[in-house]
């Protein structure tokens, strides 16, 4: 009987450090992946002076609601986070843009489009200064190569803040912070 209660103490402990060990790795891999993001920024050259919001789906198939916008008030700045959409016009330092969903074709794979003609759904933000740009197609005037993760389709190379400013209608993830744009990461379609 002592032997079977020995035997039982021995299994519960190293039962309960194999749940203590897979609670450690679980905690691990939780601050991994949450400094991933952070390290890939800092390695890149770049460290982000806003939060890190929850993008949509690159390819998403509608158009992202923003109930807090009130279209009637004229067009001003969508509010913080990050929108699927194209800037569709740039004045001095404030971009215009809309958003945009995938259509999937006949044909080709698809394509983006934005709200039917007449639709007033559209913003217009300052371009902050410092603003992070992440092209897919490199910082050229001639678009070159692919410079994207093909692991999302996002554009991966940063450009300067001139390069954006004379690119417009490309589809992107454009993240707004306290009324102004502070990046955009294109979204590579062929």
């Amino acid at each position: 009987m002592r032997g079977l209660l020995a035997a039982g103490a021995a299994v519960v402990v190293v039962l309960s450090s194999g749940v203590a060990a897979q609670a450690a790795h679980a905690a691990h891999a939780a601050h991994t992946a949450h400094a991933a993001p952070a390290a890939a920024r800092a390695s890149s050259g770049y460290v982000a002076a806003f939060p890190k919001y929850k993008a949509p789906k690159p390819f998403g198939t509608t158009f992202q609601s923003d109930p807090k916008h009130d279209f009637t008030k004229g067009i001003h700045s969508r509010h913080d986070g990050v929108l699927r959409g194209r800037i569709t016009e740039i004045r001095g330092d404030v971009a215009e843009y809309e958003p945009i969903k995938w259509k999937k074709g006949t044909e080709t794979e698809g394509y983006f489009v934005g709200p039917p003609q007449g639709d007033v759904m559209a913003y217009a933000s300052p371009v902050a200064k410092d603003v992070v740009y992440l092209s897919a197609f490199g910082c050229s005037k001639s678009e070159g190569a692919m410079t994207v993760n093909r692991d999302t389709g996002l554009g991966n190379k940063r450009c300067a803040r001139s390069v954006l400013m004379k690119r417009e209608g490309k589809p992107a993830l454009i993240t707004v912070y306290k009324g102004k744009i502070v990046q955009v990461q294109e979204i590579w379609t062929p």
